[in-house]
């Protein structure tokens, strides 16, 4: 399936307020986990912390934090300490591999 031709036949729950996930890995309450987002054009998630290395994959569309703006294709990683919100103007896909569970602040 490609995931960017047909996101609706994915089996999406509600993450935060415009954003929806997809769970591959994990559970996202302890230890690694990865996950599909999916950012409904406007959408955003708040600022928060990384206790481990979060690798984010662009898949379509792009998103915005404070260190630029990231289209699809563009690999963002995020090293432990690190702090960052996220928004999404157009709307996206992305793939998230975290180390840790980040926490919202």
């Amino acid at each position: 399936m490609a995931l960017t031709a047909h996101p609706d036949l994915v089996p999406w729950r509600r993450f935060r307020e415009g954003v929806e996930i997809h769970r591959l890995h994990g559970s996202g309450d302890a230890g690694s986990s990865a996950a599909l987002l999916r950012y409904a054009p406007g959408a955003s998630v708040p600022q928060h912390v990384h206790r481990g290395h979060e690798h984010i994959l662009v898949l379509a569309g792009s998103q915005t934090d404070e260190r630029g703006h990231h289209r699809a294709g563009t690999l963002v990683v995020n090293t432990p300490g690190t702090r960052h919100s996220v928004s999404s103007a157009e709307g996206c896909i992305v793939l998230a591999i975290w180390e840790q569970p980040v926490v919202f602040i």
